[in-house]
């Protein structure tokens, strides 16, 4: 029999046996995220078609083109293979997401293993249109956003997103840069992990435009003519 539902003030209706409408409720400690419940609209906000894979790159990665490997398709994201490691004794990593077209960026979500040997990340800066950084840049400016992600255990059976605030200065980017400036090993030795990136939003459908541009080797002077230049050198009376 269908039943009749209160939420947030609307009336929902629903069957039983057909429905597939689920209300969760996240503890009270979840503020500022959301934990990913299996919605049905969650493939739908997935930015990973956006993405220019092939121009992905991830500074200080253990294993070349690692980063590129953790921008997992949705389904994938508990999948703890393949990684993204940093170096021992070296937490940091810089990874580099071009799309390929305008988005509005809206959440993110990183997630860790709980290996004893790797450690999962903690503080992350995030920048938006920058794609000429390095880790002596990051650590100086003033990011889009910074995080402190919670461990891997808080939500072991899924992912937590983490809204990109304020909206503002995510939309209508054209890449997105994520510095992970430290991580849960309070003795620095443990490498960082990653085993997802997920990044949701919008597309716009407006095609990132190269732009070329014609540099001259040596300057032609026909090219640079003056009016009244060919009058030059001579006395008129």
């Amino acid at each position: 029999p269908a039943e009749l539902i209160e939420k947030g003030g609307k009336r929902k209706k629903f069957s039983r046996r057909t429905s597939s409408v689920r209300f969760t409720m996240d503890p009270p400690e979840c503020s500022g995220h959301s934990h990913d419940h299996e919605h049905e609209n969650d493939l739908g906000l997935s930015l990973r078609p956006q993405i220019d894979l092939p121009n992905v790159y991830c500074l200080n990665e253990e294993v070349e083109n690692a980063g590129r490997s953790v921008l997992k398709l949705h389904e994938e994201r508990l999948s703890v293979n393949p990684s993204l490691l940093s170096p021992e004794d070296d937490p940091e990593l810089l990874l580099f997401i071009p799309f390929t077209e305008s988005v509005t960026l809206q959440s993110i979500s990183i997630r860790s293993s709980t290996s004893q040997e790797t450690a999962p990340p903690k503080t992350v800066k995030i920048f938006a249109n920058r794609d000429d950084l390095d880790f002596e840049m990051v650590r100086e400016l003033e990011p889009n956003m910074k995080l402190e992600l919670l461990p891997p255990e808080h939500f072991p059976l899924g992912s937590i997103d983490y809204p990109c605030r304020p909206a503002g200065r995510f939309q209508n980017i054209s890449s997105v840069t994520i510095f992970v400036e430290d991580n849960y090993d309070g003795g620095g030795e443990q490498p960082t992990e990653i085993t997802y990136v997920g990044l949701k939003g919008k597309g716009t459908k407006m095609k990132r435009m190269a732009v070329e541009t014609v540099y001259e080797s040596r300057g032609m002077p026909t090219d640079h003519k003056v009016p009244g230049a060919d009058f030059s050198g001579q006395n008129l009376i």
